[in-house]
């Protein structure tokens, strides 16, 4: 049943907080290791299996409707790899066992809110559960109490409140035309409403939300120093998967599910997205932090899933969700590789690396392999998923969009390169003469990821047999 992975998360909230809190301790990681193996298994067969609509027994007994199709185990399945490379990523970086359990009390919240987001489908519940994952974000951004952290958490808080303000408001007019917020209520409103006006205003508000959420231009100036300041595990969380589960991923639902075709909020989508594109790799370049260059590339990144999200037709929305996976893969992997680095040094500063190639090889090389999937170099899965947006805009007739987006990915290569050059392959300094490779539990993910990056790219016939013609049947 789907709605497990909303109950068990929630019930071992409760359990691991009661008075034998000291049996928590010991056994919270064990206990999310295992449900997060489980639910990357449960979520892939059920995608090989059956992608169609999976209606949950439960959804008569909750307060919220939950259903699953092809696109939510996409991401169930993305939600739990990212949430265990962050497990992994956290047992190295805190030690002390309060905050250790804090930290993941606060990882069952955020799975709570996303594999929520991922199931429902009533808009109401969904703008709850994004606010859930919000929340948690929050509390981990600052959890270490450090003021260049503090600062980030509060900037990322007012944004989201904005957000906040923005899709209640859309949910309320929903809720005046359609009479309810269902998404099947809503989207025979959006087509057969006597008030088509009132409906987009309320489609835009929404969508507005997402944005911000997504970290989107103009939207995104709370991203850089959220990503930068917030501890290197809540980095990976917050870059692999929670903008993209807040944002994308309603994005997409909203247009698949509730709005369907809309040439206006197309329209803007493909703008903003192909803004998000240069303005993220345009600011990228002139970084001297590790973390900052990487959340700046996250900005451009997402503008690539925007951008196909925006452009509509079925195969651009599949390119956009083999995107939106692929994005997960890869930026997990190279902020596991800035939280390897800065493990070692101390420091995510640029100017202080150096040389660490060949001291820490695996952090290294993963990183290699990761920036050319992000640049979009042949044959890895990044190339795969660009080159099926730029094929869909191209039939779509936006020529001149599928050219920005290729001139993207040259910019996306020069910034990238550069880091490579400062942190792991140019001169040694003093700091960096006696580093040593990263500890097991960064240098595992680093390993798996990598695989995943290179498999998914030389078995891109299966890929696009099982995976992308699927998701463009489902899709349209």
């Amino acid at each position: 049943m789907p709605s497990l992975l909303i109950l068990i998360p929630l019930l071992c909230l409760l359990l691991f907080n009661l008075p034998w809190r000291k049996v928590g301790e010991r056994v919270a990681f064990w206990a999310a290791f295992v449900f997060l193996t489980a639910q990357m298994a449960a979520s892939a067969a059920r995608f090989f299996r059956a992608r169609y609509l999976l209606t949950d027994p439960l959804s008569g007994i909750l307060f919220f409707r939950l259903a699953g199709d092809g696109l939510t185990w996409i991401l169930l399945f993305t939600v739990a790899m990212t949430a265990m490379t962050v497990l992994l990523a956290g047992r190295v970086f805190f030690q002390d066992e309060r905050q250790k359990f804090l930290f993941n009390n606060l990882l069952c919240v955020s799975l709570i809110g996303m594999n929520g987001t991922a199931l429902t489908t009533d808009l109401f519940s969904l703008y709850v559960f994004l606010e859930i994952t919000s929340v948690s974000s929050f509390i981990l951004i600052a959890i270490r109490k450090e003021k260049e952290a503090l600062e980030g958490a509060f900037k990322y808080l007012i944004l989201s409140t904005v957000a906040t303000v923005l899709m209640l408001a859309a949910v309320g007019f929903f809720l005046l035309v359609a009479g309810g917020t269902s998404f099947a209520e809503i989207r025979m409103a959006c087509i057969e409403s006597g008030h088509p006006g009132f409906a987009r205003l309320a489609a835009a508000l929404f969508v507005g939300g997402l944005l911000i959420k997504a970290g989107v231009v103009p939207f995104h100036w709370w991203l850089p120093d959220a990503y930068g300041s917030a501890p290197a595990p809540v980095s990976i969380l917050l870059a692999g998967i929670v903008t993209k589960a807040t944002g994308v991923y309603g994005l997409a639902r909203l247009t698949v599910s509730v709005l369907g075709r809309n040439p206006e909020l197309q329209a803007a989508l493909m703008l903003a997205g192909t803004v998000s594109i240069f303005a993220g790799a345009l600011a990228a370049i002139g970084q001297r932090d590790f973390k900052r260059m990487l959340a700046y590339s996250s900005i451009s990144q997402v503008g690539y899933i925007v951008l196909g999200i925006g452009c509509g037709t079925p195969l651009a929305l599949a390119g956009a969700v083999f995107h939106l996976f692929n994005h997960a893969v890869f930026k997990t992997l190279l902020f596991v590789d800035a939280a390897s680095v800065e493990r070692r040094l101390g420091t995510t500063d640029m100017s202080r690396m150096g040389g660490l190639a060949s001291r820490m090889p695996w952090t290294g090389w993963s990183s290699v392999v990761a920036l050319l999937s992000t640049a979009g170099i042949p044959p890895l899965a990044g190339f795969w998923s660009k080159l099926v947006i730029l094929v869909a805009l191209w039939q779509a007739g936006a020529h001149a969009y599928a050219a920005l987006a290729l001139l993207g990915g040259i910019l996306t290569l020069a910034y990238f390169l550069s880091m490579q050059r400062r942190v792991f392959f140019g001169k040694e300094t003093p700091e960096t003469a006696a580093v040593r490779e990263a500890d097991l539990g960064l240098v595992l993910p680093e390993i798996v990821l990598t695989a995943l990056t290179v498999g998914i790219g030389l078995a891109f016939p299966f890929a696009l047999r099982h995976v992308i013609l699927p998701i463009q049947q489902l899709l349209w």
